[in-house]
């Protein structure tokens, strides 16, 4: 029996800024239903990478493939990746990004923030969208929240609306882009408690973080990074346990 398409598949991607290669030759699958944690040290390439899967930064070369599918565009004759955008919007709308600063519309409310996208993008009925989304705010503790401006909350409550605004485009893969790294340490555990909640229900996740004990804890598999480069791809247990690369035990250490 062949093996189910992986929900992403990176082939050979490189990203090059003013002729400084960022990321190099990167291959990659990530299973649907699994969460993937990337790890590495400041300036390996970690969030770059990340942005590269849904195009917010056009490779400079190779592919992503969502459910088998393409993302963006092609490669031309001359090596060039030409971009399709309609396609490309389509496929967006597949993959949630949660930012590092929430990326909150600060003039609209909790409850708006969260159906926006689905009523303008995806044309759904907006009493169906209101109803999933206090369905969704319910689930990451946020329902009493629903019609409070984005300035009355605190930093861990705008990353659960963020998380909850991907969510309602119903993506078949969110992105987490260091989700935690810019709130204070008492509200990591509530922001971490939601993602945790995703993984146990089949979301497929991928995570750039320096949580450590999430990784170890929650991820399925963690991506190693250096350079620009993947280093290590293990099961998150082995490589806690037992990393193979030298540059991987000098990190964890």
């Amino acid at each position: 029996m062949a093996d189910p398409i992986p929900a992403i598949s990176v082939k050979r991607l490189c990203k090059e800024f003013d002729g400084h290669e960022v990321l190099r030759d990167i291959d990659l699958d990530i299973p649907a239903g699994t969460t993937t944690c990337i790890l590495g040290p400041s300036g390996s390439g970690k969030s770059t990478f990340l942005r590269c899967l849904n195009w917010l930064e056009i490779p400079s070369s190779g592919a992503v493939f969502l459910d088998g599918r393409r993302v963006g565009g092609e490669t031309n004759a001359a090596g060039k990746v030409t971009v399709n955008r309609r396609e490309l919007a389509e496929t967006r709308a597949k993959i949630g990004m949660v930012f590092q600063h929430f990326a909150l519309w600060r003039h609209l409310t909790v409850l708006q923030n969260v159906t926006e996208a689905p009523i303008q993008v995806l044309k759904r009925p907006r009493q169906d969208v209101e109803t999933q989304a206090m369905a969704i705010l319910e689930q990451v503790g946020l329902a009493d929240k629903a019609h409070v401006y984005p300035h009355a909350l605190s930093g861990g409550q705008k990353q659960r609306v963020a998380i909850s605004r991907a969510l309602a485009m119903k993506p078949k893969v969110i992105l987490f882009d260091e989700p935690t790294s810019a709130l204070d340490p008492e509200m990591v555990g509530e922001v971490l408690a939601v993602m945790r909640s995703l993984a146990k229900g089949g979301m497929t996740q991928v995570i750039v973080t320096h949580e450590m004990a999430f990784a170890r804890d929650v991820s399925d598999t963690v991506v190693f990074m250096d350079g620009g480069q993947i280093r290590e791809v293990a099961p998150a247990k082995e490589f806690f346990a037992a990393p193979k690369t030298e540059r991987a035990r000098r990190f964890l250490s």
